[in-house]
């Protein structure tokens, strides 16, 4: 038994010495790279322009619309239109009818005759007394300021009785409804005999959807943090999906200048020189906005920002040491991106950074 273990210690024994020699070796050769530090490829900070582009859903609208009501209680008496018909600007769309309006307009055209007769003769009894008690002692000052009085009263029922009969006939001019301005009508929801109104059944949809086509919108809602950038973009090239292949360019001609508070978004719109109706409202665009960056920012390769779940930073070699200094990352595009933080120029960043470099550590470029 003794010289059973005995053997086992003779064959173990120079496994343990070559552990042991490759224990001293391992341990040497980190003492070594310790020494000599982390091997790094630096970059020199400079400022620099970042153009970037950013691609955003868009919606193409109509550049002015308007849906059309009836304004009074009444019955459709003629269609002029239809869906799909194009329209000039005050061209008939639809005539409509209600009886009642032309008796009140007759009853309105009597009450003025009589008025306007009333008004008459008290003015003709005024003018009369007027010119007789310029000889003294004919007329009484008292007479003369009551005809004057009744004259007065009868000038100003025959003014409202003018002002009523222009009233109805206002609303009268309510019964032909017309285009408001040139398009195209894109609904048409009543046909002759329909009851119409501005309450009650057949007021839930408009009498006609009148759309300007030759001529649209496309609306644009940029993300808060690229508000900035999009102020100074003067156009935008967009497609959709219905005519692939074919890219459209338009002008940034409107911004709305505050966020939507729902979703922190602020909106761009452009118009649309459409005459040959090859797009259409309602339609959904694939935006590309160019963002010219800001001028003099630091623009580094995006290998040398790290970003983990505590901080965003990069890594700049001080003194032959990795010292982590905080940043705010801007625009990115073709593998480079903005830094903002407490950085000059020629400062040596890491080019391949990581946060497996601790701050401290023993830093040795290369140039490889």
């Amino acid at each position: 038994m003794t010289i059973h273990k005995y053997s086992l210690y003779v064959a173990l024994l120079p496994l343990a010495l070559s552990f042991t020699a490759c224990h001293s070796s391992r341990a040497e050769d980190d003492e070594h790279t310790e020494s000599q530090g982390v091997q790094v490829k630096l970059i020199a900070l400079h400022k620099s322009q970042l153009d970037a582009g950013l691609k955003l859903p868009g919606e193409i609208k109509p550049f002015q619309f308007a849906d059309l009501y009836a304004k009074v209680n009444s019955y459709v008496k003629n269609v002029n239109v239809d869906l799909g018909s194009q329209v000039t600007a005050g061209q008939v769309l639809a005539t409509l009818d209600a009886p009642e309006m032309h008796t009140q307009l007759l009853e309105a055209e009597s009450r003025l005759h009589t008025k306007e007769a009333m008004f008459r003769a008290s003015r003709a009894t005024y003018n009369r007394l007027l010119k007789t008690s310029k000889v003294p002692g004919t007329i009484s000052p008292n007479d003369l300021d009551m005809a004057f009085e009744k004259m007065s009263a009868d000038s100003a029922e025959y003014l409202s009785a003018r002002s009523a009969i222009h009233e109805v006939q206002q609303m009268l001019s309510y019964l032909v409804i017309r285009a408001p301005f040139g398009g195209v009508i894109s609904q048409r929801n009543v046909h002759p005999g329909a009851y119409v109104g501005p309450a009650g059944k057949g007021s839930d949809r408009p009498l006609f959807r009148l759309e300007e086509q030759q001529k649209l919108r496309l609306a644009v809602a940029v993300p808060e943090i690229y508000t900035d950038d999009a102020h100074r973009a003067e156009q935008v090239h967009f497609t959709v999906k219905s005519l692939p292949g074919d890219t459209f360019t338009a002008q940034v001609n409107r911004i709305a200048g505050s966020l939507d508070t729902r979703m922190r978004s602020e909106l761009l719109e452009m118009d649309i020189a459409n005459k040959e109706k090859r797009l259409l409202p309602g339609m959904y665009a694939e935006v590309s906005l160019p963002l010219p960056g800001k001028k003099d920012v630091y623009v580094i390769p995006k290998s040398a920002l790290v970003s983990n779940s505590e901080k965003v930073f990069v890594i700049k070699m001080t003194a032959g040491k990795a010292v982590w200094i905080p940043v705010q990352r801007g625009n990115e595009a073709d593998g480079k991106v903005e830094v903002f933080g407490n950085l000059s120029d020629n400062d040596q960043l890491v080019q391949n950074a990581s946060d497996e470099i601790k701050e401290g550590a023993l830093l040795q470029a290369v140039t490889k």
